[in-house]
């Protein structure tokens, strides 16, 4: 389903992958094992080929949006994902029991890539006229958000979560540091955005930038009005 000029919202397995429909196809998360057959088929009922795949960008390493990676993965395809996700990889199921960690746990499960290129703040990636990486840790110490200022969408990963069409901050459940989340919503809310992309969810298409102003004054302990 086209949810913006270009840019696809792809039911996969565990979560929404968003293909970016260019010259070269970019894939933002990749699902659980076993979704790369829904992108192949996807991208062939747009007329499109996996062969055109140039890059695929991790929100974060949680195997419901990196665990697809290795069934898309060639020697022409970049990977991209912030360093701090990709080192929490590494870890084997036995070192996580060792020392066991929401966050140790789910990345043990995650099939480590065998390269990356960093997904660091403040990179700028070729794709919507400009693809600014924003980190912000807490639902994962390397999570990402991407803003693609000319579009004015924002893709959140996990960050945020839109349940019963109410935003709110990342899932307490899943999240390695949920002080660290919330208090990582508040470099989003200076952003002109005009539709805020949820992995999970439906994209928000009216009244993102007040929400996400009402979300960072949350974090910050501050009384508002919540819309």
């Amino acid at each position: 389903m086209e949810i913006s000029p270009r840019v696809h919202a792809v039911p996969l397995i565990g979560a929404r992958g968003h293909l970016v429909l260019e010259r070269e196809i970019t894939l933002i998360d990749s699902g659980l094992p076993g979704s790369a057959g829904r992108v192949r088929s996807y991208l062939r009922s747009q007329g499109r080929s996996v062969d055109e795949l140039a890059r695929i960008v991790c929100t974060h390493g949680h195997p419901d949006h990196a665990g697809g990676v290795m069934g898309l993965l060639r020697e022409d395809v970049e990977l991209h994902m912030h360093p701090d996700d990709y080192a929490g990889l590494q870890v084997s199921l036995r070192d996580a029991l060792r020392r066991p960690s929401r966050g140790r746990l789910f990345a043990s499960v995650t099939p480590a890539p065998p390269r990356f290129v960093p997904a660091s703040d403040g990179e700028v990636l070729p794709v919507l006229g400009g693809l600014e990486v924003i980190h912000t840790p807490g639902h994962t110490p390397g999570s990402i958000c991407l803003y693609a200022r000319r579009d004015r969408l924002l893709f959140v990963g996990d960050v945020l979560q839109r349940r019963r069409g109410r935003v709110s901050f990342a899932s307490a459940l899943f999240s390695d540091d949920i002080a660290a989340a919330r208090a990582s919503v508040r470099r989003l809310a200076g952003l002109d955005v005009a539709t805020i992309v949820f992995a999970h969810y439906p994209p928000l298409r009216h009244g993102a930038t007040e929400i996400l102003g009402i979300l960072a004054r949350q974090a910050d302990g501050r009384r508002t009005t919540d819309g």
